[in-house]
């Protein structure tokens, strides 16, 4: 097969030829937008799951809805031990341009507050050392500028909601890798999107992060379950893996059998990611089409050679030799407790105690590379007591490999 013509797109956030089976969610986000247009209240929104299963996609995804509907948009990545602030104070500023519109007095006044707000980032730092956040206006005293997190989020999203009222619009924010916001800039974006609801205004947060997000976000506001409207984005059926890969081959005249359909989907057990990074594989050897069965176990090779550098090992490198013990333990005890190592859906979790025992280590002894593995986003906490991979596929590939 032409591998100038091979359609298919593994990357980090990269959109698929073929964004198959999150149909139900940008429906969802349409009747949103139309719903906040006409002065309806919603609710803001968190999309929680794997890495790899195209979160940050359907964000951009929602991103380019919202403005095709004619509204303000910005979009952020949360770090850890970075200040909500600096972001945010970029993104609602694209939002705000983006808006246009509106009495020329207003605006200036919002990116007024807007600049208070983002210079308390740093407010001991001397005035040349200040992060200066290019925005033309001067700031606005007294208005999102107190210092307190919660206070200044609240009356920003107000003023930035107000202008995008009055100029009959909307505003979304939307914000990747939510679970890594410090404690206290979750406990203000809840508490800011609290008054929105509250108040009717048109702002929207749209947050992405991963599986543990929703108990993070509980930890901080116990109103918060009532506050976002969650959807949990998983693996594609077997449908829609089926259409995410012959939608883009039958675009370039080619397909693939059935047999060649149904051995795609075992080895990628209808992961996104791996759809894309095996699809472009299975193309590039492929002798001709259709794409049989017997291709697809000729690819898996290079393509799995290809995630053990990229997709798996760039992270099991940022591990310490200690956490590389934990890491190995919890996939071991996984394929202990399922019964089957070379299966291609792992359980969602594993009991600490389990991992424990399988090391023959106290519980206490490991949580330092337990929680060092949580702040790295390798794993994370849906329950007590139980730990899981964010990767998926991360303990059949830590199986395969010997630990150092």
């Amino acid at each position: 097969m032409d591998p100038v013509r091979n359609p298919y797109a593994p990357g980090a956030g990269q959109r698929p030829p073929e964004l198959a089976g999150r149909d139900a969610e940008l429906l969802a986000f349409d009747v949103v937008l139309e719903r906040v247009s006409h002065g309806r209240a919603e609710r803001s929104i968190v999309l929680t799951g794997l890495r790899g299963v195209g979160k940050t996609v359907l964000l951009n995804a929602l991103r380019s809805a919202a403005v095709r509907a004619g509204w303000g948009t910005g979009k952020l990545e949360a770090r850890p031990e970075q200040s909500l602030r600096r972001p945010l104070a970029a993104a609602l500023h694209v939002a705000v341009r983006e808006l246009g519109g509106g009495h020329p007095g207003a605006t200036e006044h919002v990116l007024g507050v807007l600049r208070s707000f983002a210079q308390k980032d740093s407010p001991g730092a001397k005035l040349r050392e200040r992060w200066q956040p290019g925005i033309e206006a001067a700031a606005v005293p007294g208005r999102a500028d107190s210092g307190d997190i919660e206070i200044d989020l609240v009356e920003l999203f107000s003023d930035v909601a107000g202008l995008a009222a009055d100029a009959g619009r909307g505003i979304a924010v939307f914000i990747d890798e939510m679970q890594d916001l410090a404690a206290e800039d979750v406990s203000a974006l809840c508490a800011a999107c609290h008054e929105l609801s509250q108040n009717g205004l048109p702002l929207v947060v749209v947050g992405a992060g991963l599986p543990h997000l929703p108990a993070v976000l509980s930890a901080s506001k116990s109103y918060s379950e009532r506050l976002f409207r969650y959807a949990r984005i998983d693996r594609l059926d077997r449908a829609a893996a089926d259409r995410a890969l012959q939608s883009p081959a039958r675009d370039e005249g080619a397909d693939f059998t059935g047999e060649g359909l149904a051995a795609m989907y075992e080895i990628t057990a209808g992961y996104p990611y791996f759809i894309q990074a095996y699809g472009k594989a299975v193309w590039d050897v492929a002798p001709g089409s259709p794409i049989t069965a017997a291709d697809v176990r000729v690819a898996a090779p290079e393509a799995e050679a290809e995630l053990a550098v990229g997709f798996f090992g760039s992270r099991f490198e940022r591990a310490t030799p200690a956490e590389r013990e934990y890491l190995h333990g919890m996939a071991a005890t996984a394929s202990a407790d399922q019964g089957a190592a070379a299966s291609h859906v792992e359980p969602e979790s594993v009991p600490t105690a389990a991992v424990a025992e399988y090391l023959g280590r106290k519980p206490q002894s490991l949580s330092p590379a337990r929680d060092a593995l949580l702040k790295k986003g390798l794993i994370y906490s849906g329950a007590r007591g139980q730990i899981a991979f964010t990767v998926p596929h991360f303990g059949r590939y830590l199986r395969a490999q010997h630990l150092d």
